[in-house]
Parts: structure tokens; sequence; C-alpha cells
């Protein structure tokens, strides 16, 4: 396709709040939505924190009433989906708050989108498949990871296929963001670790991705020069303040990367171990990562240089190949630093179970944008690699 006959989007929310203390704003923006009764969508542990209750008596202070749901899993599926319209329709909400990271969000969103277009939730998967806007919504986020406080992406497990599902929506891109790092403080290395390896993951796909623009470029770089410098002190110490600050600029960044350019073969993978595991999507990423990488590199070496110089590598006398595969070995360092497992092996993923995983694998949106094109031995041979 000629230059000329390509358009690009950019999708972020309308409103985006950053900065310590900004979850206390929570209240006067969903008010200016025009909501009257919000479904507070969170998962059991930030509900047992209290801190979900916390939320909701801000919210309530600003004259709009609160109903929680704490139904959101890990990996959510249609069934958490469904469970929390029902507590939105027999509450007669009007507006959805999600608290909490990827998780949350997504389930928040699916809640939204199929409260507005009445169907179920499997009917939505693919791309801008619904027809109506969600109600007003608003995502407060607690980790730097997915993004998806602000992203057009919900991810949602089929419970009868055990795959995820990639709804991509603009209709579903949140009204507003709050990213509060001192929702953020505290929260374990092991979580820390996995979200922060996440963004990187979101950053480096989408600035190799074919749809890549320079807007989502500087985006992208930026997010990795930030995650390289600030992941390790924020899992040495979850109070680090200035750590969670910086990592809460980079998740966001990545985001506004990954939200208009896409992504590529590690997230098409880690979709399939989510769904068929039940396992720490940041985690699979993390492993993925340097071995999609190693994969990808002949299709655009210079941009694999670009992120080596990101991730502060010394690449001074290295061609762009050389310059890329040391960029790979500083991804794997990072790993290595803050505890990623060194392989699926140690997550009992099973070599039997790499072919179905690839073969849908090779269906998930993300592939479609990745540099290189992969087969379906290919696919399975970097699973194995991953191992």
């Amino acid at each position: 396709m000629a230059l000329a006959d390509q358009t690009f989007g950019f999708y972020i929310p309308t409103v985006s709040l950053m900065g310590l203390g900004s979850s206390k704003e929570a209240g006067e923006q969903v008010k200016q939505l025009g909501a009257r009764k919000a479904l507070l969508v969170t998962d059991k542990g930030i509900a047992a924190s209290g801190m979900a209750e916390r939320i909701k008596q801000q919210v309530e202070e600003a004259d709009v009433e609160v109903v929680i749901f704490d139904g959101a899993e890990p990996n959510p599926t249609d069934k958490n989906v469904h469970d929390g319209l029902t507590v939105y329709r027999d509450n007669s909400c009007d507006s959805i708050i999600s608290l909490g990271g990827g998780s949350a969000h997504d389930c928040a969103k699916g809640i939204g989108m199929v409260a507005t277009n009445e169907c179920h939730i499997r009917d939505l998967e693919g791309v801008n498949q619904s027809s109506r806007p969600m109600p007003p919504f608003i995502a407060i986020n607690t980790t730097a990871g997915t993004a998806s406080e602000m992203t057009r992406f919900c991810i949602i497990t089929n419970t009868d296929t055990k795959v995820k599902m990639a709804i991509v929506d603009w209709r579903c891109t949140p009204n507003i963001a709050i990213n509060d790092p001192l929702l953020m403080v505290g929260k374990p290395a092991a979580l820390t670790a996995a979200t922060g390896m996440d963004a990187l993951t979101h950053a480096i796909e989408a600035y190799v991705s074919t749809i890549a623009t320079p807007i989502t470029d500087a985006c992208a770089l930026k997010a990795i020069e930030l995650i390289a410098q600030w992941l390790r002190p924020a899992v040495a110490n979850g109070n680090n303040l200035e750590a969670r600050d910086k990592m809460a600029y980079a998740e966001y960044l990545a985001g506004m990367a990954f939200n208009n350019a896409s992504l590529g073969y590690v997230h098409a993978m880690a979709h399939q171990l989510g769904g068929f595991y039940n396992l720490p999507h940041g985690v699979c990423n993390a492993i993925l990562l340097p071995v999609v990488c190693e994969f990808n590199t002949i299709a655009n070496p210079k941009r694999y240089a670009d992120i080596a110089v990101a991730m502060g590598a010394n690449i001074e006398g290295l061609n762009d190949v050389d310059a890329a595969a040391k960029g790979v070995q500083t991804i794997r360092q990072l790993s290595r630093d803050i505890g990623i497992p060194a392989g699926l092996t140690e997550l009992d993923v099973k070599e039997v179970d790499l072919p179905v995983m690839a073969e849908n694998a090779m269906k998930d949106a993300c592939m479609l944008t990745n540099p290189r094109i992969a087969t379906l031995n290919n696919v399975i041979d970097m699973f194995k690699a991953a191992m």
C-alpha cells in the first residue's frame, strides 16, 4: 500500500490525571460525567485491603452512589463480566469505575460494553464490533503495567475454549484515567516486576510494529528509557515514591504507544498461556520477549538497535544486528535482576500443549502488526525456546 493510502488513528482518554494524590479527584470526575450511581469494579484483594471502600467514600462525598463488585479475577473471564453485569443492572447503575490493574479494568470494560450493546461479551471479540458507547467510565489504576486504564483493548477469557478473546474497540476507552502512585505503594515485588515487564513489552512491540508512527515511536522509546532506569528501584523498594511515579508515567507512555500501534507475537503467545494455564500475563510476556525479539530482529535490525540504546546498552562500534543482540541481552539481564522466572518450565507449562497454543496464537489479532511473518512451526519453536 502506498504511504498516501494509509490512515492512522490515535486513541486516548478524554482526561488523564497523573501524580501523587490524583485519585482524590475521582469523585468530582465521576460527578462531572453525569453519574448518579456507579458500579465500582475491582478484585477481592483490593476490596479486602480497604482501598475500594476508601474510593467508594470519596466518590459518595461527591453525591454519587457506589456499589462495589469485587468479582474481577486475574485473567478475567466471560463469567466475571456477566456476573458484574447482573450487579450493574440489579442496582440500576448508570456509570462504571474500575479500580485495580488490567484485570479490573478489562472486566469493567466488558461489563460496560455488554450493558449498552445488550449482547454476550463473546459477540464483541475482534475490532470495533460494538455499535453503542459504554456508560460513563473512569479507570483508577493501581499497577504500573497493563495500561488498560487508558487503552481501547479489552482481554477476556472464554471459559469454554480457554482462549483469551481480544476486544479492540475505541468505544471501550475510558473517559477518564487516573494514575496515582500512592495507590501503587507497597505492591509486592513480584507483581511490580511482572507488571513492569508487561509495560516494557508494550513499548517494544509498539516500536517495531508495522503500523508505528512518529507519535507512537516517541512514546515507546521514552517508556523504554524510564523502565530501564526505574523498574529495578521500584522492585527493590515498593515504597520508593519516585520510582513508583516514574513507572506510572512509563506504563502510560507504553500504553499510548501500543494503543495506537498495536502489538506483536509476544502478546499473541502470552494470551494463550494466560487463557490455557491462567498464568500471570506480565510474567509470560517477560519470558517470551527476548525470544520473540531474536526472531524479529532480521525484519528491522535498526529498530532493535534503537531499543538497545533506550535500554542503556553500550553499542559503540557495533552494527545494527549486533547492537540488537546486545539489547536482547540487556532485556534478559533486567528480567534476571528483578526475579522473573527463567523459562516457561518453571510455570509448569507442558511441551505437549505448545502446538494447540501456537495454533490459537496464529489467530490472535496481535499477530497482524508483528514485523516478521511467522509460520506455525516458527511459533512452536519460539514457545520451545522460552521453555
